[in-house]
């Protein structure tokens, strides 16, 4: 790759761990639901000036549900009911191992030996995870996040339909198909008069996050990632990801004070190795492109 390019893959790594955090923030003022919806209204902005891709429209919203709204909106209620910054973006990493089991099971891709034993090291680092919840969360709240890796994975699979057309486009429309389910879900839960004195009364930090997490996280970030993806193998690309967990724990341990305890550190770092192991070996059959 070429040195910009590197530096772009790091750029989209750093602003994707920061992104959890501005989430954590923008939560302080809005529902998940709210939150979730005002970041893909901000993203779909692009809509206003490209065609819809030419998919059929049952796959632009199977993906949009299972990419976007299943993920994000899962990720959104797991913050939102303390479950930790820091892990919450190494639980949502661990797609990669949803991603080999389900390309398995709709496309016949058999995993290597290799990448069957990264699968079975990140799945022991998530079990770690699993005995350290109820002490600071409720296993309501892991249930529910655990939801947004699955997604994702279900969308990567999917995405595989959507071959040839334009990634910017795609991904403006999907934020779109996302943000009106979402606001019609936000006016159902929190009440019309409460969504719409959230959104005339917030705050300039409020606004701030949300610019981050719709427009830079979303919309541009997925953007430079894509156009990776397009002039570069996704094994050279999708490593660079791994640095988004180390991100997002980090600016959660400075900006929150995070911390973790020996066992959830010792399985969030298993996760990450066994994804490591997952994407940086060579395999003879691509896997979908990651969103």
């Amino acid at each position: 790759m070429k040195l910009a390019d590197i530096l772009i893959a790091i750029l989209v790594a750093i602003i994707w761990g920061l992104a959890f955090v501005a989430s954590r923030i923008a939560l302080d003022e809005f529902s998940p639901e709210l939150m979730t919806a005002m970041r893909f209204l901000i993203a779909a902005v692009p809509c206003l000036f490209v065609r819809k891709p030419k998919i059929a429209w049952s796959l632009l919203i199977a993906i949009s549900f299972t990419l976007f709204l299943g993920q994000f909106l899962s990720q959104a209620y797991g913050i939102a009911h303390g479950v930790p910054v820091g892990l919450t973006s190494v639980v949502v990493q661990s797609q990669a191992l949803f991603t080999i089991g389900f390309a398995a099971l709709a496309f016949g891709e058999r995993p290597t030996p290799v990448q069957t034993l990264g699968v079975v090291i990140a799945a022991v680092g998530l079990l770690m995870i699993c005995g350290t919840v109820g002490y600071d969360f409720s296993v309501a709240a892991f249930g529910v996040l655990m939801i947004a890796p699955v997604s994702f994975a279900i969308g990567n699979v999917l995405l595989r339909g959507a071959r040839g057309v334009p990634m910017f486009d795609l991904f403006a429309w999907l934020c779109l198909t996302s943000a009106v389910p979402l606001f019609a879900l936000a006016l159902a839960v929190d009440g019309p008069a409460p969504t719409w004195q959230a959104v005339i009364h917030m705050s300039l930090r409020g606004l701030m996050c949300l610019l981050v997490i719709g427009a830079i996280s979303t919309s541009i970030a997925y953007w430079l990632w894509g156009r990776l993806l397009r002039d570069y193998p996704a094994a050279q690309v999708v490593p660079f990801a791994l640095l988004v967990p180390f991100v997002g724990s980090a600016a959660s341990s400075i900006v929150f004070g995070e911390k973790f305890g020996p066992l959830r550190l010792a399985g969030m770092l298993t996760v990450i190795g066994g994804i490591a192991v997952m994407v940086l070996v060579r395999r003879p059959h691509a896997l979908p492109n990651t969103a």
